[in-house]
């Protein structure tokens, strides 16, 4: 039997490090994950952490993304 959570329980510890926060969002922005990986990064990665690195990745594919289109239109045609 699974005990019922109660006021009483203890706070899950999250025990997850940089990288593995890292490859969980890297896992998301592909869109694909095994539901054993799901599981695992759901009991050790911080939700906070998870907001903050996918934040960072977003803003570093913004300027990835707008430097590759300034590259491609300043290269002369011809």
């Amino acid at each position: 039997m699974t005990p019922a959570g109660g006021p009483g329980d203890a706070p899950v510890r999250r025990s997850a490090g940089f990288f593995q926060t890292l490859k969980a969002v890297g896992w998301s922005f592909l869109g694909v994950r095994r539901r054993s990986g799901l599981e695992d990064d759901f009991q050790k990665v911080n939700p906070l952490h998870v907001m903050a690195v996918a934040v960072v990745a977003v803003l570093v594919f913004i300027v990835a993304l707008a430097l590759f289109v300034n590259w491609v239109v300043a290269r002369p045609t011809g």
